[in-house]
């Protein structure tokens, strides 16, 4: 698949500070990519610099094979046929939506500005609210109608700039989900920034994970959170624990919790590791289960998180039916299904 978008080693800098270094990746046409990561790792200067609003201090990025930022070189931001999705939507208060749609279409002959429009309205779902103000909307009707407009002149990549942090949590992952599947019927090239790793998850064929300003990892949402390839990725993804563990030459774990395979401990020596452990490899096993006390308990409807204190003070969670309803203070017996556990030495950054 030809690659619609390419960063080659790009660094940012203000005065003289690195915001990004070295950071290198590409999209295929059609796929939907997302820079991941902490706030001020460096995602905004990325896409402001794809945009055309920031220069780059080294490294190169290409649209469709044509380079647009170089240190000595940058296509003006009109120029790139880039749409941008702005974390407020940026909405024109006084237009309807037919019109906010619409404006950048000033430079087609009006029945093609006609046609772009409704097709538009329908691909978001917003046809009968033609004629309705910004303000007559609610939060995820001006998110289509941002998305519709930015849609419309039919640009080369789409760029989302947190664009779901104006809505409540259960809104923005439902929105993520149906604006993925907009963007695929579509077929359009995107980038989301976000810090959100479930709207990361819900949204993305492939991940950028930013720490400080560089790439931590780039993998597809399973990846990231089934392979966290460092000790950030693994603490960044996902809700788990890194716990502190020893382990002997033929990986069984300290304190009878279970043996690691050749392929997790590939080491045959015995040590220290660190272990990451998410809440649905600690298990509840009311027959054999090792009992745990409980620190903390959420209800979560069909489950319940528990914190766990191991022996040694360190603390892991699991993720129990709620019928398994237990007291803080009480013992929960659980066993560790190690399958998918991730292993660190305790070296690993």
């Amino acid at each position: 698949m030809d690659k619609q978008l390419t960063l080659e080693q790009v660094t940012i800098a203000y005065d003289g500070a690195s915001a990004v270094s070295d950071v290198s990746f590409a999209l295929p046409e059609g796929s939907i990519g997302c820079l991941l990561g902490p706030s001020g790792c460096g995602k905004t200067s990325l896409l402001r610099a794809i945009a055309g609003f920031e220069p780059v201090s080294k490294g190169a990025i290409s649209l469709r094979g044509k380079t647009i930022s170089t240190p000595s070189y940058a296509q003006a931001p009109e120029k790139r046929a880039v749409g941008m999705v702005f974390q407020d939507f940026a909405l024109f208060p006084h237009l309807n939506v037919c019109d906010n749609i619409g404006f950048g279409l000033e430079r087609v002959d009006a029945e093609e500005r006609r046609r772009r429009i409704a097709e538009m309205l329908e691909l978001v779902g917003l046809a009968d609210e033609i004629e309705r103000y910004p303000h007559e909307l609610s939060g995820g009707q001006q998110q289509r109608v941002a998305l519709a407009r930015a849609l419309a002149p039919n640009p080369k990549i789409l760029l989302l700039d947190e664009p779901f942090s104006n809505l409540d949590s259960v809104r923005r992952s439902q929105l993520a989900g149906e604006i993925r599947a907009l963007l695929k019927r579509s077929k359009v090239t995107a980038l989301l920034v976000t810090h959100d790793q479930d709207e990361a998850f819900a949204m993305a064929d492939k991940i950028v994970l930013l720490n400080d300003g560089r790439v931590d990892q780039i993998g597809t949402p399973r990846d990231l959170y089934q392979r966290p390839a460092t000790l950030f990725a693994a603490d960044f993804i996902g809700a788990g624990n890194l716990i502190d563990i020893d382990i002997d030459a033929a990986g069984n774990l300290n304190a009878g919790w279970g043996r690691l395979t050749a392929t997790q401990w590939p080491e045959q020596r015995a040590g220290r590791i660190k272990l990451l452990l998410r809440p649905d490899i600690v298990v509840f096993d009311g027959q054999d289960g090792h009992k745990l006390n409980i620190v903390e308990k959420i209800f979560l409807g069909a489950n319940h998180l528990y914190k766990l204190a191991l022996p040694d003070g360190q603390t892991v969670s699991c993720l129990a039916p709620s019928d398994i309803d237990q007291a803080i203070g009480d013992s929960l017996p659980v066993r560790f299904d190690l399958d998918q556990a991730v292993v660190f030495n305790l070296g690993a950054h």
